[in-house]
Protein backbone atom coordinates (compact mmCIF):
# COMPACT_ATOMS: atom_id res chain seq x y z
CA UNK A 1 0.00 0.00 0.00
CA UNK A 2 1.24 3.50 -0.56
CA UNK A 3 2.11 6.12 1.89
CA UNK A 4 -0.65 8.65 1.86
CA UNK A 5 -1.12 12.57 0.82
CA UNK A 6 -2.82 14.60 3.00
CA UNK A 7 -2.75 18.43 3.86
CA UNK A 8 -1.78 20.32 6.78
CA UNK A 9 -3.25 23.35 7.83
CA UNK A 10 -1.09 26.07 9.78
CA UNK A 11 -2.58 27.77 13.11
CA UNK A 12 -0.91 30.02 15.68
CA UNK A 13 -1.30 27.96 18.86
CA UNK A 14 -5.21 26.80 18.48
CA UNK A 15 -4.65 24.13 16.05
CA UNK A 16 -6.15 21.87 19.13
CA UNK A 17 -8.82 24.21 19.32
CA UNK A 18 -9.19 23.90 15.04
CA UNK A 19 -9.32 19.95 15.40
CA UNK A 20 -12.23 19.90 18.21
CA UNK A 21 -14.20 22.08 16.11
CA UNK A 22 -13.86 20.47 12.65
CA UNK A 23 -14.22 17.02 14.32
CA UNK A 24 -17.81 18.38 15.74
CA UNK A 25 -18.96 19.37 11.81
CA UNK A 26 -18.91 15.94 10.56
CA UNK A 27 -20.70 12.84 11.57
CA UNK A 28 -17.96 10.53 10.58
CA UNK A 29 -15.17 11.97 12.39
CA UNK A 30 -12.63 11.65 14.83
CA UNK A 31 -9.10 13.33 16.50
CA UNK A 32 -6.21 10.79 15.61
CA UNK A 33 -3.49 12.65 18.21
CA UNK A 34 -2.57 15.83 19.86
CA UNK A 35 0.38 17.22 20.96
CA UNK A 36 1.62 21.15 21.73
CA UNK A 37 2.98 21.27 18.42
CA UNK A 38 0.66 18.85 15.75
CA UNK A 39 -2.96 17.54 16.03
CA UNK A 40 -4.21 15.10 13.65
CA UNK A 41 -8.12 14.37 12.57
CA UNK A 42 -10.01 12.18 10.03
CA UNK A 43 -12.53 12.83 8.39
CA UNK A 44 -14.73 9.90 6.65
CA UNK A 45 -11.08 8.07 6.27
CA UNK A 46 -9.40 11.01 5.15
CA UNK A 47 -6.83 12.52 7.02
CA UNK A 48 -5.49 16.25 7.87
CA UNK A 49 -2.97 17.37 9.98
CA UNK A 50 -3.48 21.02 11.71
CA UNK A 51 0.14 22.61 13.12
CA UNK A 52 0.89 25.40 15.51
CA UNK A 53 3.53 26.93 13.57
CA UNK A 54 3.21 30.42 15.00
CA UNK A 55 2.25 33.70 13.20
CA UNK A 56 4.07 33.94 10.10
CA UNK A 57 1.56 32.49 7.96
CA UNK A 58 -2.07 33.14 7.13
CA UNK A 59 -4.72 30.92 5.01
CA UNK A 60 -6.23 32.78 2.08
CA UNK A 61 -8.62 31.01 -0.88
CA UNK A 62 -5.58 29.94 -2.56
CA UNK A 63 -5.93 26.39 -1.27
CA UNK A 64 -9.27 25.48 0.06
CA UNK A 65 -11.36 22.21 1.31
CA UNK A 66 -14.21 21.66 -1.05
CA UNK A 67 -16.98 19.53 0.31
CA UNK A 68 -18.84 17.33 -1.41
CA UNK A 69 -22.74 17.14 0.04
CA UNK A 70 -25.57 15.21 -1.44
CA UNK A 71 -28.29 16.83 0.08
CA UNK A 72 -29.24 20.46 0.64
CA UNK A 73 -29.85 19.99 4.10
CA UNK A 74 -26.54 18.71 4.62
CA UNK A 75 -24.63 22.20 2.68
CA UNK A 76 -26.86 24.67 4.80
CA UNK A 77 -26.55 22.78 8.62
CA UNK A 78 -22.61 22.55 7.36
CA UNK A 79 -22.44 25.97 6.02
CA UNK A 80 -24.24 27.37 8.90
CA UNK A 81 -20.83 25.98 11.38
CA UNK A 82 -18.29 26.64 8.88
CA UNK A 83 -19.40 30.40 8.34
CA UNK A 84 -20.07 31.07 11.94
CA UNK A 85 -17.62 33.84 13.29
CA UNK A 86 -15.69 33.45 9.79
CA UNK A 87 -16.15 35.79 6.12
CA UNK A 88 -18.38 35.02 3.57
CA UNK A 89 -16.44 34.64 -0.20
CA UNK A 90 -19.90 33.42 -2.27
CA UNK A 91 -23.30 33.14 -0.22
CA UNK A 92 -24.91 30.41 0.16
CA UNK A 93 -27.56 29.54 -2.46
CA UNK A 94 -27.84 28.14 -6.33
CA UNK A 95 -24.99 28.61 -9.03
CA UNK A 96 -25.25 27.03 -12.36
CA UNK A 97 -22.68 24.37 -11.23
CA UNK A 98 -24.78 23.49 -7.92
CA UNK A 99 -28.27 23.81 -6.56
CA UNK A 100 -26.53 24.85 -3.50
CA UNK A 101 -23.68 25.86 -2.48
CA UNK A 102 -21.36 28.43 -0.83
CA UNK A 103 -17.89 29.33 -0.38
CA UNK A 104 -16.65 30.99 3.22
CA UNK A 105 -13.68 31.55 5.34
CA UNK A 106 -13.75 30.02 8.82
CA UNK A 107 -12.94 31.15 12.09
CA UNK A 108 -9.63 30.62 12.05
CA UNK A 109 -9.23 32.15 8.27
CA UNK A 110 -9.14 28.34 6.40
CA UNK A 111 -11.25 28.26 3.27
CA UNK A 112 -14.34 26.09 2.75
CA UNK A 113 -16.32 25.31 -0.41
CA UNK A 114 -19.96 23.54 0.64
CA UNK A 115 -21.35 22.05 -2.79
CA UNK A 116 -24.42 20.02 -3.10
CA UNK A 117 -23.54 17.23 -5.94
CA UNK A 118 -22.68 13.69 -6.50
CA UNK A 119 -20.71 11.84 -3.79
CA UNK A 120 -20.04 9.15 -6.56
CA UNK A 121 -18.49 11.37 -8.27
CA UNK A 122 -15.95 13.23 -5.58
CA UNK A 123 -16.05 10.21 -3.09
CA UNK A 124 -13.76 11.78 -1.21
CA UNK A 125 -15.32 14.17 1.96
CA UNK A 126 -12.60 17.08 1.94
CA UNK A 127 -10.80 17.69 -1.20
CA UNK A 128 -8.06 20.38 -1.29
CA UNK A 129 -8.62 22.52 -4.19
CA UNK A 130 -5.95 24.92 -5.63
CA UNK A 131 -6.52 28.19 -7.25
CA UNK A 132 -4.16 29.28 -9.64
CA UNK A 133 -4.46 33.37 -9.32
CA UNK A 134 -2.55 36.19 -10.58
CA UNK A 135 0.93 35.87 -12.31
CA UNK A 136 -0.14 32.21 -12.18
CA UNK A 137 -3.44 31.76 -13.64
CA UNK A 138 -3.18 29.92 -17.02
CA UNK A 139 -0.93 27.57 -15.08
CA UNK A 140 -3.72 24.65 -13.57
CA UNK A 141 -2.91 21.96 -16.23
CA UNK A 142 0.30 22.23 -16.72
CA UNK A 143 1.09 21.84 -12.41
CA UNK A 144 -1.71 19.04 -12.20
CA UNK A 145 0.33 17.26 -15.30
CA UNK A 146 3.29 18.15 -13.47
CA UNK A 147 2.39 16.83 -10.30
CA UNK A 148 0.50 13.48 -11.18
CA UNK A 149 3.92 13.00 -13.47
CA UNK A 150 5.92 13.35 -10.29
CA UNK A 151 4.34 11.41 -7.77
CA UNK A 152 3.50 7.77 -7.95
CA UNK A 153 0.36 5.91 -8.68
CA UNK A 154 -1.38 9.23 -9.51
CA UNK A 155 -3.85 10.38 -12.38
CA UNK A 156 -5.75 13.05 -13.81
CA UNK A 157 -9.47 11.91 -13.14
CA UNK A 158 -11.39 14.89 -15.25
CA UNK A 159 -10.74 18.23 -16.76
CA UNK A 160 -12.87 21.13 -17.50
CA UNK A 161 -11.92 24.64 -19.72
CA UNK A 162 -13.13 27.55 -20.38
CA UNK A 163 -14.89 27.20 -23.65
CA UNK A 164 -14.02 28.97 -27.02
CA UNK A 165 -15.20 32.76 -26.99
CA UNK A 166 -13.76 33.00 -23.41
CA UNK A 167 -11.33 35.82 -23.71
CA UNK A 168 -8.68 35.48 -21.92
CA UNK A 169 -9.70 32.77 -20.14
CA UNK A 170 -10.31 30.34 -23.44
CA UNK A 171 -8.85 27.35 -22.60
CA UNK A 172 -7.77 27.76 -19.25
CA UNK A 173 -8.92 25.27 -16.61
CA UNK A 174 -12.63 25.95 -14.74
CA UNK A 175 -12.06 22.75 -13.43
CA UNK A 176 -9.97 19.68 -12.77
CA UNK A 177 -9.70 16.88 -10.24
CA UNK A 178 -6.67 14.73 -9.98
CA UNK A 179 -5.28 12.10 -7.83
CA UNK A 180 -2.58 11.86 -6.04
CA UNK A 181 -1.80 8.72 -4.34
CA UNK A 182 -5.17 8.24 -1.80
CA UNK A 183 -5.89 11.89 -1.92
CA UNK A 184 -8.46 13.40 -4.67
CA UNK A 185 -7.12 16.90 -5.51
CA UNK A 186 -9.16 19.55 -7.32
CA UNK A 187 -7.93 22.68 -9.62
CA UNK A 188 -9.03 25.56 -11.33
CA UNK A 189 -7.29 28.71 -13.03
CA UNK A 190 -9.10 31.80 -11.17
CA UNK A 191 -9.30 34.64 -13.63
CA UNK A 192 -9.12 38.32 -12.47
CA UNK A 193 -7.18 40.08 -9.34
CA UNK A 194 -7.03 38.36 -6.27
CA UNK A 195 -4.00 39.92 -4.41
CA UNK A 196 -3.10 36.13 -3.20
CA UNK A 197 -1.55 33.08 -4.26
CA UNK A 198 -0.12 30.25 -2.39
CA UNK A 199 1.87 30.14 1.19
CA UNK A 200 3.10 27.43 3.64
CA UNK A 201 0.05 28.41 5.82
CA UNK A 202 -1.73 25.25 3.71
CA UNK A 203 0.55 22.28 2.70
CA UNK A 204 0.72 18.79 1.55
CA UNK A 205 2.56 16.04 3.51
CA UNK A 206 4.19 13.24 1.41
CA UNK A 207 5.36 10.09 3.59
CA UNK A 208 8.11 8.15 2.06
CA UNK A 209 8.65 4.77 2.79
CA UNK A 210 12.86 5.51 2.98
CA UNK A 211 15.79 7.75 2.58
CA UNK A 212 15.94 7.14 -1.43
CA UNK A 213 12.19 8.43 -1.57
CA UNK A 214 12.78 11.01 0.48
CA UNK A 215 16.06 11.99 -1.65
CA UNK A 216 14.08 12.00 -4.73
CA UNK A 217 10.66 13.82 -3.72
CA UNK A 218 12.61 16.43 -2.12
CA UNK A 219 14.65 17.18 -5.42
CA UNK A 220 11.99 16.91 -7.70
CA UNK A 221 9.10 18.89 -5.82
CA UNK A 222 11.67 21.60 -5.13
CA UNK A 223 13.10 21.99 -8.64
CA UNK A 224 12.71 25.06 -9.56
CA UNK A 225 11.24 26.37 -6.24
CA UNK A 226 13.00 26.72 -2.83
CA UNK A 227 14.44 24.28 0.04
CA UNK A 228 12.98 25.14 3.34
CA UNK A 229 13.63 24.00 7.02
CA UNK A 230 12.08 20.61 8.38
CA UNK A 231 11.21 19.00 4.34
CA UNK A 232 9.52 21.78 3.61
CA UNK A 233 10.30 22.10 -0.47
CA UNK A 234 8.09 25.00 -2.14
CA UNK A 235 7.52 23.81 -6.00
CA UNK A 236 7.92 26.06 -8.80
CA UNK A 237 4.04 26.49 -8.77
CA UNK A 238 4.15 28.01 -5.26
CA UNK A 239 2.43 25.05 -3.74
CA UNK A 240 4.20 23.83 -0.50
CA UNK A 241 5.08 20.43 0.24
CA UNK A 242 6.26 18.36 3.63
CA UNK A 243 8.66 15.26 2.22
CA UNK A 244 8.14 13.39 5.95
CA UNK A 245 9.61 9.62 6.52
CA UNK A 246 6.25 7.48 7.54
CA UNK A 247 8.35 6.21 10.19
CA UNK A 248 7.91 9.90 12.04
CA UNK A 249 4.75 9.38 13.64
CA UNK A 250 6.28 6.18 15.29
CA UNK A 251 8.96 8.16 16.43
CA UNK A 252 7.38 10.72 17.81
CA UNK A 253 4.95 8.68 19.56
CA UNK A 254 7.64 8.05 22.56
CA UNK A 255 7.22 10.39 24.53
CA UNK A 256 10.71 9.99 26.13
CA UNK A 257 12.40 9.90 22.29
CA UNK A 258 9.85 12.78 21.07
CA UNK A 259 12.05 15.68 22.17
CA UNK A 260 15.21 14.31 20.81
CA UNK A 261 13.34 13.58 17.44
CA UNK A 262 12.08 16.92 17.20
CA UNK A 263 15.40 18.32 18.50
CA UNK A 264 17.30 16.63 15.21
CA UNK A 265 14.99 17.30 12.58
CA UNK A 266 14.66 21.08 13.90
CA UNK A 267 18.09 21.60 12.86
CA UNK A 268 17.53 19.98 9.11
CA UNK A 269 16.21 20.82 6.06
CA UNK A 270 15.92 17.18 4.12
CA UNK A 271 14.93 15.04 6.42
CA UNK A 272 17.60 12.02 7.10
CA UNK A 273 16.23 8.89 8.17
CA UNK A 274 18.84 7.20 10.06
CA UNK A 275 19.98 10.27 12.24
CA UNK A 276 16.34 11.00 13.38
CA UNK A 277 16.42 7.03 14.63
CA UNK A 278 19.42 7.28 15.95
CA UNK A 279 18.55 10.02 18.18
Amino acid sequence: MNNPVYPCLWYDGNASEAAHTYTSWFANARILSENPIVSQIEVDGNRLMLLNGGPQYRHNPSISLFVTCDEESEVRKLWSMVSQGGSVMMDIGRYDWSPCYGWCNDRFGVSWQIYQGSTKATPQKIVPCLLFTDARFGLAQEAIEYYCNTIDHSVLDGIMHYPDGSGANEGKVLHAQFTLRNCIFMAMDGPGEHHFGFTPAASFVLECSDQNEIDHYWEKLGEGGHYSQCGWPQDRYGVSWQIIPAILSELMSDPARAPRVTAAFLKMQKFDIAALVSA
